[in-house]
């Protein structure tokens, strides 16, 4: 049988019953991968026509269940069928690792989040965006976004304390430094672009201002002149923070925007109301845009309405939506 790879315009034969990321890996195409078990979502495609057997789907929480997206390392091929891929151009292959890490830093930035630095004994190799599996103990295990860049010996996490959390729960009252932290990834797929040259929009909530900053971070590490607009969404005055780190980086690449924006209450250099509603009083067409966005689901999935409705289209919108499972 025949697979129909796009936009590569690649005609594949294939056996039946063989699995989809190995029938591109043999034929040499590029495909991002990772954890090659359905956790971290690299390796994310679209089934455009025809039927597969996929196992993958419960174990991603995609924001729209019946897009058609599949991961290829758990879809199998029963027929026919067409295959698109992502950018081609910008697949990234991290080997997922298992770390032992240990806590440095357990370090207060609201009355409710805390910023949790981890030194790692090997380097963990990734892209800026993407976040790691944290395991404190055999009970508590939650995914958390870096927030700096993968080369050094730290990891950097932002973590919300949740009422009656479990695992936040254990982060805040007990956890100290000193103590081993069990590490595995990289996992995600709303990894920074590095050849994309036009204008960036990049949206966080919350504690989603970690793998934005990460974000940024790479774009200027990696010498990129793309216009970056950042709307940073929380609660109110309380809930701000990491406005140093934005001015710094404003600093470095002064095509950075920075919008602060507090849903109730007001603040010296912040706006009100909510993301949504400041990105549609700044623009009327966002056509050209690679959009990052990273927080709650209801503000991804909002803003990721939005942004398909202005312009972005739908393969240009890059989230990890941050669930409250297991917290």
């Amino acid at each position: 049988m025949e697979i129909f790879v796009r936009p590569m315009q690649r005609t594949l034969q294939v056996a039946a019953g063989v699995n989809l990321l190995e029938a591109l890996r043999a034929h040499q195409l590029p495909v991002s991968y990772s954890c090659m078990a359905g956790r971290c979502g690299t390796c994310r495609c679209k089934l455009v026509n025809g039927h597969v057997l996929e196992s993958g789907r419960d174990l991603q929480r995609p924001l729209a269940p019946d897009d058609g997206y599949v991961l290829a390392c758990q879809t199998f091929l029963t027929e026919s069928c067409t295959i698109e891929l992502p950018e081609p151009d910008e697949a990234v292959v991290h080997a997922a690792k298992i770390l032992k890490a240990t806590v440095i830093a357990v370090e207060e930035q609201t009355h409710d989040i805390k910023r949790l630095r981890l030194k790692i004994a090997k380097p963990l190799d990734y892209s800026p965006g993407q976040y790691a599996q944290l395991q404190f103990t055999p009970d508590h295990i939650r995914p958390y976004s870096m927030a700096g860049l993968a080369g050094g010996d730290e990891l950097e996490f932002h973590v919300r304390l949740v009422p009656d959390g479990r695992v936040t729960g254990y982060i805040a009252e007990r956890l100290q430094v000193g103590d081993a932290v069990r590490v595995s990834g990289p996992l995600g797929s709303a990894y920074l672009r590095r050849r994309h040259t036009g204008p960036m929009l990049c949206v966080a909530g919350g504690t989603g201002l970690a793998p934005i900053l990460s974000i940024v971070r790479g774009v200027v590490a990696a010498g990129m002149d793309n216009p970056i607009h950042l709307y940073f969404g929380v609660r109110s005055e309380r809930d701000v923070y990491g406005r140093a780190w934005l001015a710094d980086l404003q600093r470095q690449h002064p095509q950075l925007q920075v919008h602060v924006v507090l849903a109730s209450g007001t603040l010296p250099g912040c706006r009100s109301g909510l993301v949504t509603q400041a990105i549609a009083q700044d623009w009327r067409d966002l056509d050209g845009f690679r959009a990052y966005l990273c927080g709650a689901p209801p503000m991804v999935e909002a803003t990721a309405h939005l942004v398909r409705q202005m312009g972005v289209e739908a393969d240009h919108i890059y989230a990890d939506a941050f669930y409250a499972s297991g917290t």
